[in-house]
């Protein structure tokens, strides 16, 4: 995404991320593209993200848009074998980490009347799925929150635009090992565009693949036997996780 904005013309391109050496080689191979800086930051920890932003002020100037990107999933188990660590930093990074963001952010932009908030969330958030019950939680709260100040914006008539994204599974390395029979996992180029250009649009909410948009009307038609029967027998989603690997740190 961040290629893509300097390769349609943005003027500088900020990376935070809490890995330095991530930060580095990202930097190294974007910069032959545009102005690019990054700063290694814990965007779950709020005093942390409060103290960048106003580093990045002094460098680079105002934020036009924030991109909230960061997530984790903490396996493939069961409820009951999470533990309070799984919890607290799934809910920290997912959940937190975007509303710290924005909440640094947002009073600038709305000074400002111009600017756009885009939270990458997941079709987890609007589809109940066994074997990540703590990560749909964190997702689930992210696209409520997102929406809700969306609507706030509007009704306030601001210039600060929303966007809530729900992309399916991405091969990314994230979700190693899931193994999905009827959708595909989604490729980070192609997903990366059509995030870019729902943002360029203004688009409220942008489900990928495009089916996602209909889950919550077809929980609502559907009983509850046939809904499971439909997304975990016939499409095999609810079992996608099973062979989960992930990415190793």
């Amino acid at each position: 995404m961040g290629r893509i904005a300097l390769e349609r013309g943005a003027r500088m391109l900020v990376i935070w991320d809490i890995n330095q050496a991530n930060i580095d080689s990202t930097v190294a191979e974007l910069s032959t593209k545009g102005n690019v800086k990054g700063y290694r930051v814990d965007v779950s920890n709020f005093d942390a993200v409060k103290a960048t932003y106003e580093q990045v002020k002094r460098d680079c100037g105002g934020v036009d848009i924030l991109i909230n990107c960061a997530g984790i999933v903490r396996g493939n188990r069961t409820f009951e074998h999470q533990t309070v660590e799984d919890i607290d930093l799934t809910l920290a990074v997912n959940t937190k980490a975007p509303m710290y963001t924005t909440l640094c952010m947002l009073p600038d932009m709305i000074a400002r009347d111009c600017g756009h908030i885009c939270t990458i969330a997941s079709a987890g958030g609007m589809l109940s799925n066994p074997k990540m019950s703590v990560y749909a939680a964190s997702k689930w709260a992210a696209i409520g929150w997102s929406d809700s100040v969306r609507i706030e914006l509007k009704q306030a008539r601001s210039g600060v635009h929303v966007t809530t994204v729900a992309p399916y599974y991405i091969n990314t390395g994230m979700f190693d090992g899931v193994r999905s029979p009827i959708f595909p996992i989604l490729d980070p180029e192609r997903t990366s565009r059509k995030i870019i250009r729902a943002i360029e649009r203004n688009k409220d909410f942008r489900g990928i693949p495009f089916g996602f948009h209909f889950i919550r009307l077809m929980q609502g038609i559907f009983p509850t036997v046939v809904f499971d029967w439909l997304f975990g027998s016939v499409l095999g989603i609810y079992s996608a996780m099973d062979n989960f690997k992930g990415r190793k740190a």
